[in-house]
C-alpha cells in the first residue's frame, strides 16, 4: 500500500494532476494483471472474437462445406451468448460430428440456454458417454449448475460424476464452490476450494499460467467463506 501510495504521489508531481495520475496507476494495474493474473477482462478479446466471426462467415459462405469453421463460428457465438444462432449454426452438422463430445456438448448448452432442457440434458449425456473428460469436465457442471435451483439430487449426482473424474482444472473447481455455496453445502464449497487450490500448487510452470485467474478466484473464496 505504501509503494502505490509513493507511486501515486510521485505520478502526481510528474503529471501535475492527480486524476490523471489515478487512470495512470489504474492503466498499470490492468496491465500487470492482464500479463500475470488474467481477473479483469481483456478488451481485445471481444473485438478480435467479432472480426473471426465476421471472418468466417464470409468463408463459410465461399466454402459451405467445411465443418470445422462452421463450428468454430458456433462455438464463438455461444461465447458471444448468441445462443438461438448458435443452435441454428449446430443443428445442420449433427451428421458430420456424430461422434464429437465437443459438438454435443455446445448443442446441449444451446439448448439449454434456449429453454429446451430434456434436449439440452440429453445432448450434453452423450457428450459424456462419447467422452467422459470432455472439457475438463465442465459438461458435468453445467448440468449441476442448471439443477442446483430446486433439483439439488440430480445436482449432486453430476457434481460427484465430476469427482470421479478427478479433473485437473482450476476452474472447474471455482465453478464447484459455487454450486455447493447455492446448494447451502458449505463445507463441500470450501472442499472444493482447497482441492482447486492443491490441483494448482502440483501443475507444471505453463499450466499455472492458464490456471492462475482461477486460482486467485479461489483463494478469493476461500477468504469469503
Amino acid at each position: 500500500m505504501l509503494k502505490f501510495s509513493l507511486l501515486f504521489v510521485m505520478l502526481t508531481w510528474l503529471l501535475g494532476n492527480p486524476f490523471v495520475a489515478i487512470i495512470v496507476i489504474l492503466l498499470l494495474l490492468y496491465v500487470l494483471d492482464r500479463r500475470f493474473v488474467g481477473l479483469t477482462p481483456s478488451l481485445f478479446k471481444p473485438i478480435k472474437r467479432l472480426s473471426r466471426i465476421k471472418k468466417l462467415k464470409q468463408h463459410i459462405a465461399f466454402s459451405p462445406s467445411d465443418v470445422s469453421a462452421k463450428h468454430e463460428l458456433a462455438r464463438l457465438l455461444i461465447e458471444r451468448k448468441r445462443y438461438r444462432e448458435a443452435l441454428g449454426r449446430l443443428e445442420p452438422l449433427r451428421d458430420a460430428l456424430e461422434d464429437s463430445a465437443e459438438y454435443w456438448d455446445d448443442i446441449g448448452a444451446c439448448y439449454l440456454f434456449t429453454g429446451d432442457e430434456e434436449r439440452g440434458a440429453d445432448s450434453i449425456d452423450r457428450a459424456l458417454a462419447i467422452n467422459p473428460r470432455v472439457k475438463y469436465g465442465a459438461p458435468y457442471l453445467r448440468l449441476a449448475a442448471h439443477y442446483s435451483s430446486g433439483r439439488s439430487d440430480e445436482a449432486l449426482a453430476y457434481i460427484r460424476a465430476f469427482q470421479e473424474i478427478q479433473s485437473s482444472s482450476c476452474e472447474a473447481y471455482d465453478r464447484l464452490a459455487s454450486i455447493y455455496k447455492r446448494l447451502g453445502r458449505r463445507q463441500e464449497a470450501k472442499s472444493a476450494i482447497e482441492e482447486g487450490l492443491r490441483i494448482y500448487r502440483m501443475l507444471p510452470r505453463y499450466k499455472k499460467r492458464q490456471e492462475r485467474k482461477w486460482a486467485v478466484r479461489l483463494l478469493l473464496k476461500r477468504l469469503s467463506a
